[in-house]
């Protein structure tokens, strides 16, 4: 009885916790299976939450590792990019190798002292043959004797032969002012045809300006007029004066300094491109026939 007692007792002063104004509400005594139960959430919270830590590390190293990946395949991409530019320059420009420079260099090309030389010969040719034509003449009119005039017909008639190319050749060694004419007009013939067959029908030098990153002297002033003609595929009417051919010659020069740089770039980036297992910027091999 006693207990029962002690219990409603209890039960009523916990019943009579209640809150009144001016103090605080009374505190309820906390049970032992509320405190029970409390540890068992918090151990079971801190269990869940246990899988949860190693989370972020795995997705942190699964971002990192797909990173890696896009950084590789943009890599990979710009090096595709890369060797496909300088592939479409090899190609474009492959006829830089088929220069001949000896046609394009006109070393035996006529100098002014030589065509000086021929000039002041053949007028002394003209006026000796004037001379003996007049004499000539004047005897016909009665001015002069007929001796006179005899020996200027017979000299004139000399004069005339000693002109001819075949008999020329026996008394004199050097060249005369007709043959080298035309020798200057054969070379440029000669390198007009050729600069024809290097520019074909696409133009040569005006593609392969792209190589100027290789070779800064093709950005030149001087080379803008042969490269707009280049463009508009008419360059190799337009020479017609040597100065014009040894232009020509100095950028073909300099582009096959470029080309080689290209072609060693090239090469670089594929032998980058194996090593790396990059099969789609690697060069294939060509199949054999």
């Amino acid at each position: 009885m006693a207990q029962s007692s002690a219990t409603r007792q209890a039960d009523t002063e916990a019943a009579s916790a209640v809150l009144r104004p001016g103090r605080a509400a009374d505190p309820v005594p906390a049970a032992p299976e509320l405190a029970l139960n409390a540890e068992q959430r918090t151990a079971a919270l801190v269990q869940a939450q246990e899988p949860e830590a190693g989370e972020p590390a795995e997705e942190i190293a699964a971002d990192d590792v797909t990173d890696g990946r896009e950084a590789d395949t943009a890599e990979e991409l710009e090096a595709k990019k890369s060797q496909r530019k300088l592939r479409l320059i090899l190609r474009q420009c492959d006829r830089v190798l088929l220069m001949d420079f000896d046609l394009l260099a006109m070393s035996d090309w006529p100098d002014n002292y030589q065509m000086a030389a021929a000039r002041r010969s053949r007028d002394l040719w003209i006026l000796s043959a004037l001379i003996a034509a007049t004499m000539f003449l004047s005897g016909l009119t009665g001015f002069v004797p007929a001796w006179i005039a005899g020996g200027g017909f017979g000299a004139f008639v000399i004069i005339l032969l000693l002109g001819v190319p075949a008999i020329r050749k026996v008394y004199a060694s050097a060249p005369s002012y007709l043959d080298l004419l035309l020798r200057r007009q054969r070379m440029l013939r000669d390198a007009r045809k050729h600069a024809e067959h290097l520019e074909g029908k696409e133009g040569l030098i005006w593609q392969c300006a792209r190589m100027a990153d290789y070779n800064p002297g093709l950005r030149h002033p001087r080379f803008t007029d042969i490269l707009q003609l280049s463009e508009q595929r008419v360059l190799p009417r337009y020479l017609v004066r040597r100065e014009h051919v040894r232009l020509y010659l100095i950028y073909l020069l300099e582009a096959e300094k470029a080309y080689g740089k290209v072609q060693q770039a090239f090469f670089d980036g594929n032998q980058r491109a194996i090593d790396q297992g990059w099969q789609a910027a690697a060069a294939e091999p060509g199949s054999r026939a």
